[in-house]
């Protein structure tokens, strides 16, 4: 998410106003999933639908250094990246899978309206089956123009992103991990493109005289319901999905994140404090809707959202020293990269690194405005291992 810095609302400080529910008259929290299983998977490949926190190198030829043959990439994946000795950085999703004993690569690789399926298999043709890491920066849960699609995302949406696999795996499987992480770009489109916009405008309108202080206090309180009913939308979307394509189709360990607060991201800190309570409301309403509509459903739900909350409490406890500045200066990143991680190079001592002075990829929590360094998916993917343990599952 990269959003305006100029905004100056300090009269929403005066009319913040909750409307939960997006305006539907029935409130969500009356159910939650149930009946996921208890017993050890015997598990043969790990599964991943989402967006950018599971994005495990969609990108990566966007990130080519120019006139480098064979091709030399900055980054490939939104965090820190550099090599290592196994290969490259991982996120999350690949440090569970490794924790398993399995291998999951790219579904798609490309940028700018070009790609190439399960790439790894023209390499490795035994490695196809490992073709399961669906998840791609800028995915929306239906829509297909998702978060920076103009820019050249593929930005695959979930939908399609399962109806992918299912297209080539046929259905899911008893030993299948899936792991589903949606709804951040739902948040930002809703965000930067609905509920800023409505709110300038009517900004706008009592600054010029045009409307009373009470009328501009209801049009923010409209665009604050809109916003949340597009959540609630999205939530609900996102539910069906699990319920019809995956667990009617095979899925039996499934488990999805809720969202975290966004209003403690390195970016959220640079806005006006008057607009930080929608970028935690917007999550928390999704979640609501999410649980709601997979009342009754065997899935799991693991809890982004709190981990998030106890690292940015509690730092020390996670090993972290910094959770509130990007290791990665937007400086030292081409220009086109806009400061994303997706291009942020962390090798010690390259030409190309671009680490801030001081920054370690262990001890900082953020890898940019929004994306956790290796260290912040090492230290979440810890927290789910410890979740799918606590679910029976490992």
């Amino acid at each position: 998410m990269r959003l305006m810095k100029a905004w100056q609302l300090s009269l929403l400080t005066a009319v913040w106003l909750t409307a939960c529910g997006g305006g539907d008259p029935n409130v969500p929290g009356s159910g939650s999933p149930r009946g996921a299983p208890t017993s050890k998977g015997e598990f043969t490949s790990v599964v991943s639908f989402g967006d950018s926190l599971s994005d495990v190198g969609t990108y990566t030829p966007a990130t080519v250094i120019p006139e480098t043959s064979p091709p030399v990439y900055l980054g490939g994946k939104f965090t820190t990246n550099f090599p290592t000795s196994t290969g490259t950085s991982t996120v999350w999703v690949e440090n569970v899978a490794g924790a398993l004993g399995l291998m999951i690569t790219p579904a798609e690789v490309g940028f700018a309206g070009q790609s190439v399926k399960c790439p790894i298999a023209a390499q490795v043709p035994a490695l196809a089956h490992t073709c399961t890491g669906y998840a791609q920066g800028g995915s929306r849960i239906t829509d297909p123009v998702g978060y920076n699609h103009a820019g050249g995302l593929l930005t695959v949406p979930v939908k399609t992103q399962i109806a992918n696999h299912l297209a080539g795996f046929g259905s899911f499987k008893a030993s299948d991990l899936i792991l589903i992480s949606a709804g951040f770009n739902e948040v930002f489109v809703v965000f930067e493109g609905q509920y800023v916009p409505a709110v300038l405008a009517a900004q706008a309108k009592l600054r010029a005289g045009t409307i009373t202080e009470d009328q501009f206090k209801a049009l923010v309180f409209d665009a604050q319901t809109q916003a949340q009913s597009a959540m609630k939308t999205a939530a609900l979307e996102l539910a069906d999905l699990i319920r019809n394509e995956i667990l009617a189709k095979g899925g039996k360990y499934v488990a999805v994140t809720d969202l975290l607060d966004m209003s403690l991201t390195p970016e959220a800190a640079a806005l006006p404090e008057a607009l930080r309570p929608m970028l935690k409301t917007l999550p928390e309403t999704f979640e609501l809707w999410l649980r709601e509509g997979l009342a009754g459903q065997a899935v799991q739900v693991l809890h982004a959202h709190a981990f998030f909350h106890n690292v940015i409490k509690d730092p020390s406890a996670y090993g972290f020293v910094n959770v509130t500045t990007p290791a990665c200066d937007a400086a030292r990143m081409p220009a086109s990269a806009r400061g994303s991680a997706l291009f942020c190079n962390a090798t010690p001592l390259a030409p190309y690194n671009a680490l801030a002075d001081g920054a370690d990829v262990n001890t900082w929590f953020f890898a940019d405005l929004n994306h956790p360094t290796t260290g912040g998916h090492k230290a979440f993917s810890d927290a789910v291992l410890a979740q799918l343990r606590s679910f029976g599952w490992i």
